[in-house]
């Protein structure tokens, strides 16, 4: 059993993110972000439900919300569904 996301799992995650995955961030925001424009990206928080990251576009950081196609069991299940959207977006930018 994974451990449940709370604001230290939701931290950590983050860090995580933010320190090794950048390029997959800006994915996020341009493919589920409606920020197509994006030029870097950090992940604020995670919750069940979706992502919060801060969005670079044209010099300015702009709050973007990114909700979960469903709502995420635990660090785990989050773990898989990012990798699943960075699939998707990877996907979507190739068909763009």
């Amino acid at each position: 059993m994974s451990e449940p996301i709370t604001p230290v799992i939701s931290d950590r995650i983050c860090k995580h993110m933010n320190e090794d995955h950048g390029d997959a961030l800006v994915l996020y925001a341009k493919a589920f972000g409606d920020s197509p424009e994006a030029e870097t990206a950090q992940m604020i928080s995670i919750d069940p439900q979706g992502m919060n990251l801060a969005v670079q576009i044209k010099g300015e950081t702009v709050p973007v919300r990114i909700k979960f196609d469903r709502d995420l069991k635990d660090a785990q299940d989050a773990h898989y569904k990012l990798i699943d959207m960075v699939k998707q977006a990877r996907q979507m930018q190739a068909q763009a």
